[in-house]
């Protein structure tokens, strides 16, 4: 298989200074460095945002104007990084929803992935909801916005996945970080990884990069090739991304044929 034309990445934390990502503007400058370094080609970068401030004019007015400050400094290390290159990198912005309230109003175009109806999220503590987990994902949806749920793997009482098919079936997307397959965020989370990709409900890898280590799309990527599953890699580090970028949805991942096969890394 032919290498990738470039990945896109719509989760990291490269806006300087506003979350647990980048910490200042060579931080983010080192982070788009590291990104070009590995193959990426365009992104959306995604600092974490608290759905309950949507509820709160003054407070939201606070975190946006924060947001938009950080999105200026940001973009002047872009353009650094395109002129040192000879090459424009392409960077939008979104958030990443915690849904500590079920039912944030998104209809700030700064809340969703590059102005698209598709909305990152995640569930406060790394926990799901005990009970109608998807009542969020539901009620996204009826707002007309496109939920794409963040690192299901690292779900801490993640015990079974058929809450992850209800969320599909209600309309969510599944985004897997390209770190979960390599133990990054533990060996409970590798599992959770490689069994969401294995029963083929994952439509997104992303690196969920916080300016430190590596983003490790391109190691997935080589991992699912040198596993026999280069139709995967290229559809949820590729094909899929780039047309979130564009507003239209994934295609279908298909699962992995041998249920207990496990990637080289």
């Amino acid at each position: 298989m032919t290498a990738p034309l470039g990945f896109t990445d719509f989760h990291s934390h490269l806006v300087p200074g506003v979350d647990d990502g980048a910490q200042t503007a060579e931080d983010s400058a080192a982070a788009l460095e590291a990104f070009r370094t590995g193959g990426t080609r365009q992104l959306i970068t995604t600092p974490h945002f608290l759905g309950s401030l949507t509820r709160n004019r003054a407070m939201l007015a606070d975190r946006l104007e924060q947001l938009d400050a950080g999105w200026e400094r940001l973009h002047a290390v872009v353009k650094l990084d395109a002129e040192r290159h000879g090459s424009p990198m392409r960077v939008e912005r979104g958030v990443e929803v915690k849904l500590d309230v079920p039912d944030p109003d998104l209809s700030d175009a700064r809340l969703r992935l590059a102005g698209t109806n598709f909305a990152l999220v995640e569930y406060p503590s790394l926990r799901l909801p005990p009970i109608n987990a998807e009542f969020a994902v539901t009620a996204l949806r009826d707002q007309g916005w496109t939920p794409v749920v963040a690192h299901p793997e690292r779900y801490k009482n993640l015990e079974e996945y058929g809450i992850l098919e209800r969320f599909k079936d209600a309309g969510a997307y599944l985004q897997v970080n390209a770190g979960s397959l390599f133990g990054d965020h533990g060996s409970v989370a590798a599992k959770h990884a490689m069994q969401i990709l294995t029963l083929g409900l994952a439509d997104y890898v992303a690196s969920d990069y916080h300016a430190r280590g590596l983003p490790r799309l391109r190691d997935f990527h080589h991992a699912l090739v040198q596993a026999g599953y280069p139709a995967q890699a290229e559809l949820l580090g590729v094909t899929n991304p780039a047309r979130l970028l564009e507003g239209l949805p994934p295609l279908p991942v298909p699962p992995f044929v041998v249920a207990d096969a496990e990637p080289a890394t």
